[in-house]
C-alpha cells in the first residue's frame, strides 16, 4: 500500500506523509520518530491507543518533550476544543517541525514553548544536531555539554493552570527533574502520569519519587513495529524487542482498575528483567 509523501525541496531534510491521524512533517533522517512515520505512517500506535482509554474531551495536558508532536496531534484530537496541551519542545528545528504539524492538522488547542521542562526555572543548553545528518533526535539529552542553543527552561508549577488532567513526560532522563518542578501541581490536582522509564540509572530516583506522591505505576512497553500499521508495510525495520519503555502512574485513590499492564511492584524493579 505505502503512504503518501512530498519532499518540498530537492535534497531537503523534511518530508511531508498523509500518515494515521493526518499529515505529518518529520526529518527523513531521523532514526526512529521520522523512520516509523516514513515507513509505516504512525508512531508507537499502543501509546496513542492508551491516551484514548485515559484522556476524555475536555482534559488539560502538559507534555515535557513533545519532538515534532506525533503524539501531540492524537492526544490534542482526543481531549477536543475544549480541552488545552501544554507542549514544550527544547530542540530548535524540532520544535519548528511540531508547530508545523500543530499548523497542518489545524489544532488550536495546544500552547508550543520551545523550553525545556525541569525542576526550576532558568535557562539551559540544548546541543545541535545538525538535520542533514542522520541521528536519534528524539533521545538528544539537553544540558550535556557547554555549546548549543540556550533555550528557556520551564517549570510545570510555572504554568499555574486551573487544573491538570494528565502529565506525559519523555525527556530523555530529566523525567525525575520535571516532576520535581511540578510537586504542587501534582498533589493540587493528582493527575495522571505517563513518564518514560528506558535509563536503568535513573529509574529508582524516580520510581522511589512516584512513591511518595502516592501514586501506583504500571509499566508499558510500546513496541516500535505494528503488523497492521496504516503503511500496510509487513516488514519490521527496527529490531525486533525495540520498544519504548514507560510507566502510567495512578493517584492510590483513584482505585483504578488497569487492565493488560503489570503493576511496578519495587522501586528496584527494572525493566529489562520483565520484557
Amino acid at each position: 500500500m505505502g503512504i503518501e509523501k512530498c519532499s518540498f525541496i530537492p535534497n531537503g531534510f523534511n518530508e511531508l506523509a498523509l500518515c494515521r491521524g493526518g499529515p505529518r512533517l518529520y526529518n527523513k533522517h531521523d532514526v526512529y520518530v521520522g523512520g516509523a512515520l516514513a515507513r509505516y505512517g504512525e508512531f508507537s500506535l499502543s501509546e496513542s491507543l492508551l491516551f484514548e482509554q485515559l484522556l476524555r474531551p475536555g482534559a488539560i495536558v502538559i507534555e515535557a518533550g513533545a519532538n515534532i508532536g506525533a503524539h501531540t496531534v492524537d492526544i490534542a484530537r482526543i481531549v477536543g476544543p475544549t480541552g488545552q496541551v501544554y507542549a514544550f519542545e527544547p530542540q530548535r528545528l524540532v520544535f519548528q517541525a511540531l508547530c508545523a504539524n500543530l499548523a497542518l492538522n489545524q489544532l488550536s488547542n495546544v500552547f508550543a514553548y520551545q523550553a525545556g521542562v525541569g525542576a526550576q526555572t532558568g535557562s539551559i543548553t540544548v546541543p545541535y544536531l545538525p538535520p542533514t545528518e542522520t541521528h536519534n533526535f528524539g533521545g538528544l539529552s539537553i544540558g550535556s555539554g557547554p555549546v548549543g542553543d540556550v533555550v528557556p527552561l520551564a517549570t510545570i508549577d510555572a504554568l499555574d493552570l486551573a487544573h491538570c488532567h494528565f502529565i506525559k513526560v519523555d525527556v530523555e532522563g530529566m523525567e525525575t527533574e520535571v516532576l520535581q518542578g511540578g510537586l504542587r501541581t501534582i498533589d493540587r490536582y493528582r493527575p495522571l502520569m505517563y513518564l518514560e522509564n528506558d535509563r536503568k540509572e535513573r529509574s529508582r530516583d524516580l520510581l522511589s519519587l512516584i512513591e511518595r506522591l502516592d501514586y501506583d505505576a504500571y509499566w508499558h512497553f510500546a513496541r516500535f513495529f505494528n503488523p497492521g500499521n496504516f503503511a500496510g508495510n509487513p516488514v519490521n525495520d527496527f529490531p525486533p524487542d525495540l520498544v519504548s519503555i514507560n510507566v502510567l502512574c495512578v493517584p492510590r485513590e483513584l482505585k483504578m482498575a488497569v487492565e493488560g499492564l503489570r503493576r511496578v511492584s519495587s522501586v528496584d524493579e527494572t525493566f529489562d528483567a520483565l520484557r
